[in-house]
Order: structure tokens, then sequence, then C-alpha cells
């Protein structure tokens, strides 16, 4: 854990260990997000990158309606 400090900017530097772990390269767009006293900040995907993200994932087709939706 690092202690960062806010400029008169409102902005703040991501420790360079942080930037690592999480493979964040300048000008990334990330979502700010509020939560009570926190804020978390989630970086932006492309599309491209999330291509295989639900493989393996099994559906049943079965359960997703009810069956009176079905005509």
């Amino acid at each position: 854990m690092q202690t960062v400090t806010v400029s008169p900017k409102f902005q703040v530097v991501i420790p360079k260990r942080v930037r690592e772990q999480l493979h964040i390269k300048p000008g990334q767009k990330m979502i700010a997000m509020s939560y009570g006293e926190h804020i978390q900040l989630v970086p932006v995907k492309a599309a491209k990158e999330l291509r295989g993200l639900l493989e393996g994932c099994v559906i049943d087709i079965d359960n997703i309606r009810d069956k009176s939706d079905r005509f």
C-alpha cells in the first residue's frame, strides 16, 4: 500500500508498482467510482480485449425465461 497526494488540480499519480501490476498505459481510460469514503479506478478495456471472456460458460437456454413467455 502506498500513499498518494492530491494536487491542486485534484490529480493523483498511480504508483509505478500498481501501474505495472495492472498493465496501465499512458493515455488509458479509467472509470472512477465512489463507494462511501472510497474511490475505485477501473481500467476500461477495448471490446476486442474482452473476446473469449465468457468462453466455457454454460447457459441453460430452457431456464432463461418462463415457459409461459414462449409462443
